[in-house]
């Protein structure tokens, strides 16, 4: 006799189903199935803390698998719940939010790298989310907005003000440079 749980272990839709009916089985595969996607939305923000970022967020979505209504919309669903994990780890811990610059700019230009993680380490933490979220995470507006449980209107003009105290410092850092 086949499993439907092992049938169908690779379709989200189909374990998010099951596990809000009590299917712990479903349950502990969807966990497993959406940990990795986790850990890459946190590690930019909580960098060393991603460990307690992702499991911290593995509870939020345990707590509250029930309350989600679209079942097809879960991997949008996780990734504003651990986005919302990861800051709130980072700040607990009182770490910097960290950006892996590197790769921004690709690995053949570590002294650019360098130089835009020393500008981004003098931005207050507030500005350094935005652009993490923005330009690293690759969000729309929308999406940081709905993330950090904001208006649409000031995630606008605190992305302004982010690239704003971004440019400034990097062109005192160029001009004292």
């Amino acid at each position: 006799m086949n499993n439907p749980v092992t049938a169908h272990h690779d379709d989200p839709t189909f374990l998010v189903r099951r596990a809000q009916r009590g299917d712990l089985t479903a349950l502990a595969t969807l966990l497993q199935q959406i940990t990795p996607f986790i850990e890459r939305i946190c590690r930019p923000i909580a960098s060393q803390d991603t460990p307690d970022a992702v499991q911290e967020s593995l509870i939020v979505i345990y707590q509250n698998l029930g309350a989600l209504e679209k079942p097809a919309a879960i991997y949008s669903w996780v990734r504003i719940i651990a986005l919302r994990e990861a800051i709130r780890v980072a700040r607990i811990a009182g770490r910097v939010i960290a950006t892996d610059v590197i790769e921004i700019v690709g690995s053949n230009s570590p002294q650019l790298g360098t130089e835009i993680r020393d500008v981004l380490g003098r931005l207050t933490p507030e500005h350094r989310t935005m652009l993490t979220l923005r330009h690293v995470q690759e969000l729309d507006e929308q999406t940081v907005a709905k993330s950090l449980d904001l208006p649409l209107g000031t995630v606008r003009s605190r992305l302004f003000r982010a690239r704003r105290a971004f440019r400034d410092a990097w062109e005192g850092e160029a001009a004292a440079g």
